[in-house]
């Protein structure tokens, strides 16, 4: 399959900014990441675009996403972050706006102590101002989380929203059910989509087969249907279990019963429509 774009990856440099669940025991992970590492990776794979996501809840941070966009062309896009809960949330999001492969912002709320980070008044009010720019916003939640993603879906009915990681399901214990039956509710909102990313990292590390995930993306397929669903790598987080190849073609192997205008979509035209990249 040619033209696929990778809806989610990270960059980062150890030390430059705060990222506050990189520490040194996560082994492979704890070291610079960069462009010109992955760039061969990707033509290797026929990946003609990613979308690069923040790791670190920074303006400084995405500022740097956004000067290396425009370094290397393969960045089709930026989901930064911005301080949802600032009164100063609206001239954030117009500094960012100004640059077009700005897309959409994420914030850390699986670090959060509160599970209920997102549906705090001011946090709520954000988002809003978020949809008013047109901008997305990507979910990095947990199963628990998923009541609270529902209320902002329900409270932001003009925000496109996307799931990341399928919301870490628990796929090294195969205990599907509640993870299923929150996401599916969630998955009945309109302007929800999904990413299929960070899913070999939810399995075990060392011996994970391709049958492990299968009844978790299967649910995702069923929840989102083709038309819904984002291909990511997670690189480099992905590094922990699996190559970037192998992740590629895990995915490539589920969803090969998928007719090619489906698959392409999955692979690409979902990220591309989504994210409004050029």
């Amino acid at each position: 399959m040619e033209n696929i774009v990778d809806g989610h990856q990270h960059f980062w440099q150890v030390g430059r900014f705060d990222y506050p669940w990189l520490t040194s025991d996560l082994g492979v992970l704890y070291r610079d990441y960069l462009p010109r590492t992955l760039a061969p990776i990707l033509k290797q794979n026929q990946v003609t675009s990613t979308v690069l996501v923040q790791a670190s809840n920074s303006l400084a941070e995405s500022r740097w996403l956004l000067s290396l966009a425009g370094r290397y062309p393969f960045i089709a896009g930026v989901v930064g972050w911005v301080d949802l809960m600032s009164s100063e949330v609206e001239q954030q999001l117009t500094e960012f706006a100004a640059d077009p492969k700005f897309k959409g912002v994420r914030h850390l709320v699986e670090s959060e102590a509160n599970d209920d980070w997102l549906v705090q008044t001011a946090v709520l009010e954000g988002l809003k101002t978020l949809a008013a720019h047109r901008m997305s916003y990507d979910l990095l939640v947990h199963t628990r989380h998923l009541p609270y993603a529902r209320t902002v879906a329900e409270t932001c009915p003009e925000l496109f929203l996307v799931v990341d990681h399928m919301s870490k399901p628990p796929i090294a214990t195969g205990a599907i059910s509640q993870w299923a039956s929150e996401l599916r509710q969630l998955a009945a909102l309109p302007r929800v989509y999904c990413k299929l990313s960070g899913l070999v990292t939810e399995a075990n590390h060392l011996c994970w087969k391709i049958d492990d995930l299968r009844p978790f993306v299967e649910c995702a397929l069923e929840l989102f249907g083709p038309d819904r669903l984002v291909f990511g790598s997670d690189y480099p987080v992905c590094l922990l279990a699996a190559s970037y190849d192998r992740v590629l073609d895990s995915f490539q192997e589920l969803l090969k019963d998928l007719d090619d205008e489906k698959r392409a979509r999955v692979f690409g035209g979902n990220a591309r429509e989504f994210y409004r990249l050029e």
